[in-house]
């Protein structure tokens, strides 16, 4: 069990811990995209992500298959690890004759690589009520597009 001596010994070697300067993380790789490409890859995050709300609002089981990474994890109550899990644990919501939430990304957020993007957004519930917020995680792929490779929700307030 840790004491305060512990604690006190670890936060006495922080000191000791290479940083990293901070032109090493604002200085861009030579091989990242222009900014004009960014805004690009932004634009395609955030129409991905309304394809992808779209394609569970129409019902699109397939459709909404397609957008997941073969390696995404979503949290829930405990972590869906792959596509399979995730179709499973969301098979009920898919499969419901009418949608029972919506979202739409507010927030697209685009690494300087060009190859992580951020998206985030309220959920609605099916008569409209603000009921969560969706985070998600896209990774680009090298032929282009996005798949998503975290999703989980977090309290609307």
């Amino acid at each position: 069990m840790p004491t305060r001596r512990h604690a006190l010994l670890a936060s006495a070697t922080l000191p000791a811990l290479p940083v990293a300067s901070a032109t090493s993380i604002t200085t861009p790789a030579s091989n990242w995209p222009a900014p004009a490409e960014i805004e690009k890859r932004v634009a395609e995050a955030r129409a991905t992500e309304i394809a992808f709300a779209a394609a569970f609002a129409a019902r699109d089981v397939a459709g909404f298959r397609r957008f997941l990474a073969p390696d995404t994890i979503w949290m829930g109550k405990e972590p869906l690890h792959g596509p399979d899990a995730v179709m499973a644990a969301w098979n009920t919501w898919l499969t419901s004759p009418t949608p029972p939430f919506s979202w739409a990304p507010d927030l697209v957020l685009v690494l300087p690589s060009g190859d992580l993007a951020r998206t985030s957004g309220p959920v609605h519930d099916a008569s409209g009520k603000l009921i969560n917020r969706f985070q998600s995680t896209w990774r680009r792929k090298a032929a282009g597009g996005w798949e998503v490779v975290f999703d989980f929700g977090t309290a609307a307030g």
